[in-house]
């Protein structure tokens, strides 16, 4: 079987400014990315990303468009159910949500031109904002945690560590899974909320204060009196102190020191400097209002609690603060003292009292070139003409 995750053009405006850079598949909810999970209840299946036309070079494209395959929409989040639903489909078969296709089982021209047999009208869990993603982690890491932990041992927890709750559930599976390679000494954990996941190769520093569910993917590192609240996930790759709560912070990522992070989404090859605080509610306790690409305009949420959207490779300087529900676009460079707006476009540089500036695009590469480099990753060519049209669109915002 040949599965297809596709991007619906409002799916990928409404998901800016993370799906910039990625398809939407490739989010992180839980613990593992939307196109891990398809792999995890599909085993046997080809599966490939089909994104917006200009990141296609770099993700990939349909060979042949008469070929009959599945298609899913990028953000439908699935579980064993939506994955069975979806495979049941027989050839000519959709499942749509209003306009919107989720689900069809046929050829990539049929898709485009709407040429569907038997349609459902029906809704998925999707990812339908961006906000989506910190509000629909803490019950997806869950449903992942006890996925990849099923029928698998455990490293042992080490003494050093102090346990708050019970160390398996009621069914007796662990609370606390550690693979392999982890070093997690000196640490609190509270099991009374949820597991904690602890990735190959991760690192939790003593006296960090750790409550579930939560993971902590690959090679990602807590440091020393980290303070870490439940619905999060970090990872893979990514140093976090401080204190972070109910935040996903995407693969290769930085918020290392003391500040306050929740409710928020951050993209790969961010750094979050010392001391930045990030407001997550209104002082008058209204509800949010959130910039939305597709609109070209600030819209509602029915939020009370949104913290900050970042996308990839964009930098905090030392003690910057963020107003509720701020959104950074791609290649931002925020320092200096006071509030800066709540809605950054990409390759802006500059702070609050200062104003922002255009970062020109050979500026902005030499950069990421030589951050992606720290961890052995090459700064492509497909990337370059990513981070082109990306300015480009940018620049068509001012």
């Amino acid at each position: 079987m040949k599965i297809v995750l596709f991007d619906n053009q409002d799916d990928h405006y409404d998901l800016l400014p993370l799906s910039f850079t990625r398809p939407i598949c490739d989010f992180r909810v839980g613990i593992t990315t939307i196109r891990e999970k398809w792999a995890s209840f599909l085993p046997d299946a080809e599966i490939h990303a089909l994104p917006v036309d200009f990141l296609r070079a770099r993700f990939g494209q349909p060979d042949d468009k008469s070929e009959v395959m599945l298609f899913v929409s990028g953000a439908v989040v699935p579980d064993a159910d939506i994955a069975a639903r979806i495979v049941s489909l027989k050839n000519g078969q959709a499942i749509v949500c209003g306009s919107l296709p989720l689900a069809f089982h046929g050829c990539w021209n049929d898709l485009e031109d709407r040429n569907f047999g038997d349609v459902f009208e029906e809704d998925l869990r999707r990812l339908r904002n961006v906000y989506d993603v910190f509000i629909m982690n803490p019950a997806v890491l869950v449903e992942d945690y006890r996925r990849i932990t099923a029928d698998r041992d455990s490293m042992p927890l080490p003494s050093s560590n102090k346990v708050i709750g019970d160390l398996t559930d009621s069914e007796g599976r662990p609370m606390i899974f550690i693979e392999e390679g982890a070093d997690v000494e000196g640490t609190t954990f509270n099991l009374k909320d949820g597991p904690v996941y602890i990735g190959k190769d991760v690192t939790i520093m003593e006296g960090c204060c750790v409550r579930g569910p939560i993971a902590f993917c690959r090679h990602s590192v807590a440091r020393m009196g980290a303070r870490l609240y439940g619905g999060s996930t970090f990872g893979p790759y990514v140093k976090v102190g401080g204190e972070v709560d109910n935040s996903v912070i995407f693969g290769y990522s930085n918020k290392a020191h003391d500040g306050y992070l929740g409710n928020a989404v951050v993209g790969e090859w961010c750094n979050i400097g010392a001391g930045v605080n990030c407001s997550n509610l209104k002082n008058d306790y209204s509800k949010i209002r959130l910039w939305n690409y597709r609109l070209h305009s600030f819209a509602r949420t029915d939020l009370q609690f949104c913290g900050p959207i970042i996308g990839d490779h964009s930098k905090l300087g030392v003690n910057v603060m963020l107003n509720t529900a701020t959104v950074i676009g791609v290649g931002v460079n925020i320092y200096g003292a006071g509030f800066p707006r709540v809605f950054v476009p990409s390759f802006q540089e500059g702070s609050a009292n200062g104003g922002f500036v255009d970062v020109p695009v050979k500026k902005f590469l030499t950069v990421a070139e030589r951050v992606m480099a720290r961890r052995g990753i090459a700064l492509t060519d497909f990337d370059r003409r990513i981070f082109d049209r990306i300015f480009d669109y940018a620049s068509h915002l001012k």
